[in-house]
């Protein structure tokens, strides 16, 4: 703790927001003066936050029992010191800092996405190799709309209008919201975000930002983050952001793609290349992991209903798992780079997805393509869109469904967490079937 009080006080910090992320990836946790948080060295929160569901529900009684202690007990609350970060936006110098959850006997916290991104990151630790992650980001810029009956618009930017038609690497229509990137950018600096470049997507007043290579559980922890920095911008400039995998009807949905390599922690050399050049027999295990197992962790990458409106065809979304050299219509692609920088991006997650699950989930299913020694099909060449993959979930249900039967997922991340992470899905799902869409209304009120 004496990092973290040095911090502090360095930086004159009068307020703490001590954070832990839940399934949805929601911020929950504390906000307590900094004089309080140092002399309780650490707090608690009932077991029970691991179970909400994105409307703040919990799962039914006869699950809830059985997932936690009957008692709901507390969590033991650890900050992290590679986790502390400014609140820029603050009217106070205030600071975030990232818990890790831990039982009274000291253990992790199993239903938590950061111990389930660690847990993955010590099967790469025991064999000497460090992942290596790079995401990139998608996100709508929207103006403030208060029905959620109503489809979203485009803001208006600086020229009075709002943007119109499909502007994909427009410097100019990016710089229609100058003033609201100057305070992302600002915002991110003091917080030490690696943020590297702005560009603007395919859809309309749609952005991506792309995130320097680094460490997974810090780079998870800096998208975490970064959603609340892009959110309180746009507030400021009385915009509203959006992550939802498909917020706009018509427009190409937002995605996380993921860039990962594989180092030698002690050397640093990329283990997808072997000395010539060529790339290495772990490589192709890798990619043939992400193929086999994509499809039984799709809840990670696609978690919510809205997900998979993203992942129809003819959206600018793979619908597969194949893969391919420079080829952005794949789900597995290989960027076309030297044998140093040689990695593999994986497109399917969605921008909805929890950073941490999901870069869990994408390192999983590559390590587990090492042990079992598993081999790729052969790259697709041109438009890989018209190929369908039918163990690729088309809904939630039926990629819980999937999730559920995998005994080997289960074994690698535990039984309780994918029981628990189902149900808190299930419940989700439950919920929205009860709510009556205006295309129902529209089509069927008159007519059946």
């Amino acid at each position: 703790m004496e990092a973290i009080e040095n911090w502090l006080k360095e930086n004159g910090i009068t307020e703490v927001e001590c954070l832990v992320a839940d399934f949805t990836g929601i911020a929950r946790g504390k906000i307590m003066p900094a004089n309080k948080f140092m002399r309780e060295r650490g707090i608690r929160l009932p077991e029970s936050v691991a179970l909400q569901s994105v409307t703040g529900d919990y799962v039914a009684d006869d699950l809830y029992y059985k997932l936690i202690d009957p008692a709901e007990i507390d969590m033991r609350l650890h900050p992290d010191e590679n986790a502390m970060f400014l609140v820029p936006w603050a009217l106070e110098p205030t600071a975030q800092i990232i818990h890790d959850t831990y039982d009274k006997q000291g253990n992790p916290i199993e239903l938590c996405p950061r111990n389930v991104l660690k847990k993955v990151m010590a099967l790469y630790e025991a064999k000497g190799w460090s992942p290596v992650v790079a995401p990139e980001l998608e996100f709508y810029l929207t103006k403030p709309c208060n029905d959620p009956d109503l489809p979203l618009e485009p803001p208006v930017g600086r020229s009075g209008r709002q943007e119109s038609g499909r502007q994909s690497f427009s410097i100019d229509a990016a710089n229609e919201y100058d003033p609201l990137f100057e305070d992302v950018y600002d915002y991110a600096e003091a917080m030490g975000l690696d943020v590297d470049t702005l560009i603007h997507e395919e859809g309309t007043a749609q952005m991506e930002i792309n995130f320097l290579h680094g460490d997974p559980v810090n780079l998870a922890d800096q998208v975490f983050l970064f959603k609340r920095v892009v959110r309180e911008a746009a507030l400021k400039h009385d915009v509203r952001a959006t992550f939802m995998a498909k917020p706009v009807e018509d427009e190409p949905g937002s995605s996380m793609h993921v860039h990962q390599s594989l180092m030698d922690t002690k050397t640093g050399k990329n283990l997808f290349s072997n000395a010539d050049g060529t790339r290495s027999e772990l490589f192709m295990n890798y990619i043939a992991g992400l193929q086999k197992y994509i499809p039984f962790t799709m809840p990670l990458f696609a978690p919510n209903v809205n997900s998979y409106r993203r992942l129809l065809p003819d959206t600018s979304a793979p619908v597969n798992v194949e893969w391919g050299e420079d080829n952005r219509t794949v789900a597995l692609r290989v960027p076309d780079s030297g044998p140093e920088a040689l990695r593999i991006e994986n497109r399917i997650a969605g921008a909805d997805a929890n950073p941490y699950l999901a870069l869990a989930a994408t390192l999983l299913c590559g390590y587990m393509g090492i042990m079992e020694g598993l081999q790729p099909s052969k790259p697709a060449s041109g438009s890989a869109y018209k190929i369908r993959d039918r163990n690729m979930p088309v809904h939630l249900e039926h990629a819980l469904e999937k999730m559920e039967s995998s005994e080997e997922i289960k074994a690698m991340l535990g039984e309780k967490f994918i029981r628990a992470y189902v149900a808190v899905k299930r419940a989700e799902y439950e919920n929205f079937k009860r709510v009556i869409s205006s295309w129902e209304r529209e089509y069927l009120l008159l007519t059946v």
